[in-house]
């Protein structure tokens, strides 16, 4: 897709912070036409930055081509604390405790290795964490999903 534009950009937020709203709440929410919406949101579609879900977006779409993985290793009394300022980063998409090396996991997403860079200090700056682990993703083959999860419940149950 070519350059997002500011309603793009207003549209995807508003569809990240609300996956439910209808064209017409999100028309009335921007101030723009319900045919202005629609037609956003199937362009969007159709360059493939809102996934077919409709909901889940593209992050290389947006400019974020660099994907890490990152292990942190945490003073334990200081991880609500870590936790707490790792939620104010944009770059950090999630945060789950983990058992095994280090004792949070994350995933972070940058334009470029040099931001990806900046967003690493950023969490090494973070007071109770001792030490990080990054690696990188070089494609994604499987995006996150849930379906099969939900085909199987639903196979277990008999249902059609």
């Amino acid at each position: 897709m070519s350059k997002l534009d500011a309603l793009d950009l207003r549209l995807l937020l508003e569809l990240v912070r609300d996956p439910r709203a209808q064209i017409s709440e999100l028309s009335e929410t921007l101030g723009i036409a319900r045919n202005t919406a629609q037609t956003r949101i199937r362009r969007l579609l159709r360059a493939g930055t809102l996934r077919a879900s409709g909901r889940e977006l593209d992050l290389e779409a947006l400019g974020y081509d660099v994907v890490a993985f990152v292990t942190i290793e945490v003073s334990h009394r200081e991880l609500d604390g870590v936790i707490a300022a790792l939620r104010k980063l944009s770059q950090v998409l999630e945060v789950h405790e983990i058992s095994g090396r280090g004792d949070v996991w994350c995933r972070v997403a940058a334009t470029d290795t040099h931001h990806l860079q900046s967003g690493l200090r950023s969490i090494l700056r973070i007071k109770g964490v001792i030490r990080t682990e990054t690696v990188l993703a070089l494609h994604e083959h499987i995006p996150y999903r849930t379906e099969p999860l939900l085909q199987r419940l639903t196979d277990a149950s008999g249902s059609a």
